[in-house]
């Protein structure tokens, strides 16, 4: 559409919902439903305190995410601008490659066929095969044509897996399997700090890294053109979506904490969710969960190819179209290779990238805080790449790798050692910062 920022279109309220209701799909995938049923278990009567370290990362890190892109116009290219051109161009090729075919995306296709299709019809290698490609087929359907994601996701779509999710969080509260349990494990000591922990785990801040172009391309399609309103109604989808991850947080940590009585056995989430449904709503309960596990992955791997899709279409000058549907062939090759064999792969690359979305959100909503946005730039996130890769190669298994030195950092077993350190050479620049600045300007006073 050809608006002219003059003539640019202004949101109704409806046109808003059905935005954050596409933000909130967008987010909400199968780790996002797991993990809060797997916290809540082990967190039993302290489960209020694990809930709301995990909203703090879970919601907290991807909300600021799409609020940093949306200062910057919704492309993570500005927001590594500070970084140079050729590390920015590494970093977010990295990023959408990580989340796009090679890991997230195809995870998508083997979690919904693992939770939703398997406790139907058993598991084969067949099986994986002709979901998968029905799986992808459908979800080239949905990304081939971005102008559509808002109609086909935020109105269609979302609506179905909100009404099932209301049923299951609805039953959480209204049917729980029992009485809430006693905190397991490290739960005992420290629940928040363990639900802070799992939140960081959903890796919801490196999706929200990719999401913010998909927001603000949709918006655009839709004839939103100027960056001020484009700004405005990125932050409203995530202030939808984030209410409405919360909601979906809380209700499942409160049926994790009541399930103890009958999935005091149960390995993950996964395996917790399914002993609740079958218990509440027996064998009709499995189609419930497999339409919010199925849903909730679709929506997910859409966002991401629409994401990737649009990013390198620009970047290698080839049509939308033919980059995404190379990435859906890719992606549906990978997930065949198994869930296992892309879980072990996946964890250390994600984990390595992780502390650099965040630290690059932080810099970015700070940039105010100094002078050289460079300096700070550069330095913070140079020292956090060196202590990612750590915390990536002790997540690969390669602890032996790693100098004692790294190990002995405060939260280093949590694969959380960047933190301290990061926050300390920020700090340490943006003083030196001021004093060079401060410098640099007395001459000019003489």
């Amino acid at each position: 559409m050809n608006t002219s920022p003059a003539t640019s279109v202004h949101f109704s309220r409806r046109d808003v919902f059905a935005l954050g209701f596409m933000t909130f799909a967008l987010f909400l995938g199968a780790g996002n439903i797991i993990f809060p049923a797997e916290s809540g278990l082990q967190a039993g009567a302290s489960v209020w305190r694990a809930a709301i370290g995990f909203l703090l990362t879970g919601v907290g890190l991807p909300l600021l995410t799409v609020v940093a892109l949306a200062r910057v116009g919704g492309g993570l290219t500005a927001l590594t601008q500070p970084l140079g051109k050729v590390a920015g161009t590494v970093l977010a090729v990295a990023v959408y490659l990580a989340i796009g075919p090679f890991f997230a995306t195809p995870r998508t296709a083997v979690v919904s066929y693992e939770i939703g299709v398997v406790p139907f019809f058993g598991s084969s290698d067949s099986g994986l095969l002709i979901y998968s490609t029905a799986y992808f087929a459908l979800v080239l359907y949905l990304s081939i044509t971005p102008n559509k994601i808002i109609d086909r996701i935020g109105t269609l779509i979302t609506p179905v897996l909100l009404l099932a999710l209301a049923i299951l969080g609805g039953a959480a509260f209204l049917k729980p399997a029992g009485s809430v349990g006693e905190a397991l494990a490290l739960y005992q000591q420290e629940a928040f700090l363990q639900g802070f922990l799992h939140g960081y785990l959903t890796m919801d801040a490196l999706g929200a890294l990719a999401f913010g172009v998909v927001i603000a391309s949709a918006l655009r399609s839709k004839g939103v053109q100027t960056e001020r309103l484009i700004t405005r109604y990125s932050i409203y989808a995530g202030l939808i979506a984030a209410v409405g991850l919360s909601a979906v947080y809380l209700s499942l940590f409160y049926l994790g904490a009541t399930s103890q009585g009958i999935a005091s056995e149960a390995q993950n989430g996964g395996q917790v969710l399914a002993l609740y449904v079958q218990h509440v709503f027996g064998p009709v309960g499995n189609l419930l969960l497999a339409v919010v596990i199925g849903l909730a992955c679709l929506t997910t791997a859409v966002g991401l190819l629409v994401a990737c899709g649009e990013f390198f279409s620009e970047r290698l000058n080839i049509a939308y179209k033919y980059v995404v549907i190379f990435f859906v062939l890719f992606s549906w090759v990978v997930s065949n290779q198994g869930l296992d064999q892309l879980i072990k792969v996946s964890i250390p690359v994600l984990t390595g990238l992780y502390p650099l979305a965040i630290v690059l959100v932080v810099l970015s909503l700070l940039d105010r805080c100094w002078r050289s946005t460079q300096l700070v730039f550069r330095g913070t996130m140079l020292v956090t790449l060196v202590f990612g890769v750590m915390d990536g190669l002790a997540a690969a298994g390669f602890s032996a790798w790693v100098p004692e030195l790294f190990n002995r950092l405060p939260l280093a077993e949590q694969q959380m050692g960047w933190l301290v350190p990061a926050i300390v050479v920020m700090l340490s620049l943006a003083v030196l910062d001021r004093y060079r600045s401060n410098h640099q300007a007395l001459p000019e006073q003489h």
